[in-house]
Formats: structure tokens, sequence, C-alpha cells
């Protein structure tokens, strides 16, 4: 008996070392997209702005990371009543997920995916919103915003998780909670100087270095073969899973750049580029949600949709007078509700496509429309309020000099010989 107890300890041992390792390579992963949306971001702004938005990502992960410790992990993965959750720092307590690693590095995995939703934030406000300001909404979004989406997604006891929603890696708690709280501060923001004309036609103002925003672009892409395979959250029993996650993973993503391609040189007559980087994210962010349950083919077919509506996204939120110098909305936030729906419809158990059930595409539609909505009205007043008291813009001589030199009295490139 005594043999029989040892063995099985020993293999319980070899799981969770195994799986350790596995996770702990994975966190590492998505932790380095935080450099692939510094250079990403700082290359399609203007050079006098690129230390600026470097700097909001600095932020995102310190202050996000400390609040994300202190209170968001707990709001998350705390003891839920199905809405709402609280706890503080990192519990011991079993957290029903049956994880095989220490809470500490589900902790730290997590980190990864609180950080990539406010990142994304800090690519729509981008040459225009105060640093301290952006600070302070970067503490409250991954202390309690983000959380309570992840909560209701992941959280064992999360009411979209009892109800079957599969958000497998977060087309909605991470994209669309992201790109929808960007779009309400964009709004609130509202557009940098000389982005419209007096007739509010909108002025083209280019990234100042697009090698830059292309090498973060390939950055992220390799983040995300962390970011979706690594939400197995153990590779021992799981090598089938993740062969899944990662081949869906990189058929929607090449996906969306060929669609992209070909759309915009049948559409502008020529090819581009900068919008085709953007087609490979939004290829990405589509199949997170569903990479899991659908086939091979359906990440290629959700892949070349999204690098399409990326484009058509783009265009219209340009028109109506929202300005977002990356696409963060478009590429996060339209891409991560049509991804989540898209579940609905392709999954190999419960789509509609395969199954001519509609449970599942009811439960996709209602999850990702509520965390939007939650996500964009609760950012909108969170925004207003700090307009109204602390301000969260910057005056018109440092919007024009450069957040830079003003702010931070440096610049991305000097003149010095």
């Amino acid at each position: 008996m005594q043999e029989v107890a040892a063995i099985t300890l020993e293999q319980t041992e070899i799981i969770s070392a195994i799986d350790t390792v596995w996770v702990a390579l994975c966190a590492a992963i998505i932790f380095l997209m935080e450099g692939g949306f510094a250079l990403l971001e700082a290359g399609f702004v203007r050079s006098k702005n690129a230390m600026s938005i470097i700097a909001k990502v600095i932020l995102d992960i310190t202050f996000g990371g400390l609040a994300f410790y202190a209170i968001g992990f707990g709001i998350a993965y705390g003891s839920s009543n199905g809405w709402f959750a609280f706890d503080t720092g990192i519990t011991g307590d079993d957290l029903g997920l049956g994880l095989t690693v220490s809470n500490k590095l589900f902790w730290f995995l997590q980190l990864g995916f609180a950080m990539a939703a406010i990142s994304i934030v800090s690519g729509a406000v981008a040459e225009r919103m105060k640093v301290w300001a952006y600070a302070i909404f970067v503490v409250i979004f991954c202390a309690a915003l983000y959380p309570l989406a992840a909560h209701w997604v992941w959280n064992p006891n999360g009411w979209l998780a009892v109800r079957g929603f599969n958000d497998f890696a977060g087309s909605t708690a991470v994209h669309a909670m992201g790109g929808f709280a960007a779009l309400a501060a964009a709004i609130v923001l509202g557009p940098r100087i000389g982005k419209y004309d007096q007739k509010g036609k909108p002025i083209a103002i280019p990234g100042h270095n697009l090698p830059l925003a292309a090498v973060g672009g390939f950055i992220l892409w390799f983040g995300w073969f962390g970011f979706n395979p690594g939400s197995t959250l153990g590779a021992v029993g799981n090598w089938e899973l993740i062969g899944t996650v990662a081949t869906n993973t990189f058929l929607a993503s090449a996906a969306g750049g060929v669609s992209t391609i070909l759309y915009t040189y049948f559409k502008y007559g020529q090819i581009d580029i900068t919008m085709t980087i953007n087609g490979v994210l939004a290829g990405l962010v589509a199949i997170t949600a569903g990479c899991n349950i659908v086939e091979p083919g359906s990440a290629i077919i959700i892949g070349l949709i999204a690098g399409v509506l990326v484009d058509i996204a783009v265009i219209f939120i340009d028109k109506i007078k929202i300005d977002d110098p990356v696409g963060a909305i478009a590429v996060h936030g339209v891409n991560g509700l049509f991804g989540t729906i898209a579940v609905g419809f392709f999954a190999i158990e419960g789509g509609l496509f395969y199954s001519g059930e509609t449970t599942l595409l009811i439960t996709q539609i209602i999850g990702v429309l509520v965390i939007a909505s939650f996500s964009f009205i609760v950012t909108f007043i969170i925004m207003k309020i700090m307009k109204k008291t602390i301000g969260i813009r910057v005056n018109r001589s440092e919007e024009t000099a450069g957040i830079d030199a003003v702010s931070f009295g440096v610049e991305a490139y000097t003149t010095f010989e």
C-alpha cells in the first residue's frame, strides 16, 4: 500500500513539474507581448509621442500588475456568488479549476491577460491623454473592471461559465473588454488636433516608424502562441488540445493577413501593409474564443472574415469621428465581438452549422454583449468623472509640441552626434 502511495505521489509530482514548466514558459511569452504592444503602438504614432506611448505600456505593467495582485485576482477567482467575489492577494485555497500548478504561477499567467486588456486602451488614447490620469484608470481597470469580466467567464462559478459560455483565451474577457473600454475612452477624449478638417473629413496622421510597428506586430503574433495554448493550464494529457489550439491560432492569423492583403489591394489598388499587420492581429483576436472547439477549416474562415472586417471597422470608426491612432477598437473590440459570436456558428459541438442548435449561439451573443456594454458604459462614466475633476487630456501646446519633450523631457530620437 505504501509503495502504491509513493508511486502515486511521484506521478503527481512529475505531472505538476511538467505542467509548471509549460505554464511558466507560456506566461513568460505572454509577458513579452507587452514589448509587442509598446513597439506596435510607438511605430503607429508620431515620433514626438513615441516615448509617451511606451510609458503608458510600462504603467500597464507596473501600476496594473500591482493592482491585479492586490485586488484584481481575488475579484476574478475568489469564492463566487456568480457575479462577484472579493479576496486580496493570492489565495492558497483551491480555485476549483483543477490546477496542477501553484496558484501563484496561475496568477502570473492571468496577469499577462490583464496587462493585455489594458494595453489595448493605451493605443486608442495615444498622443493626447495625461499620463497620471491614465495611471489612475489603469489601476481601476486592473483592480476591478477586467477582473469582473474574467470572473464571469473563467471563475468556475461565474454566471457565464455556468451557462456554458466558451471564451477559451479571451476574445471577450480580454479583447472585447479592452476594445470597448478603448472606444469609450477615445470618445470622451476626443480626436487629436488636426485629425479632422473643418468639414469633418478625416485626415491621415501616419505613424512615424512602420518597421518598428511591424516588429511589434510580429512579437504579438509570437506571443499569441503563449496566450492561446497556455490557456490549457497544463501540458500533461493536453497534447491534442494544445496542437488544436496552436494550429487554429496560426491558420486564423494567416488567413486574416491574406484577406487583408487581397481586400486592400482590390479596394485601393495597393496592398496596405499597416492594415495587414492589423489584419493578422484581427485573425488572432477572432480565433481566441473558439480555438479549442473549431476545426482548422473553420479557423481559416474566421480569420478571412476578421481580416476584411478590421479594415471596414477602421474606416467606419474614422468616419464617425472617433480617433483611434492604432486601430485598437477595430482589431480588439470589433473582432473580439465577432470571434466570440463565431463560436456559436462554428463550434464542432453545439455550433449552429454543425448541430442546427442555437443554445450556444445565444449564450455567446449574450456574454459578449453584456461584457462589451459593461466595459463601454463603466469606462465612459469613469472617464467623464476624471475629465470633470482632474482632467484627462494634455493642453493644446503640449499636444502640439509633443508629449515626450514636455512631460518626460526626452525625445525618442536625438540629433546628438
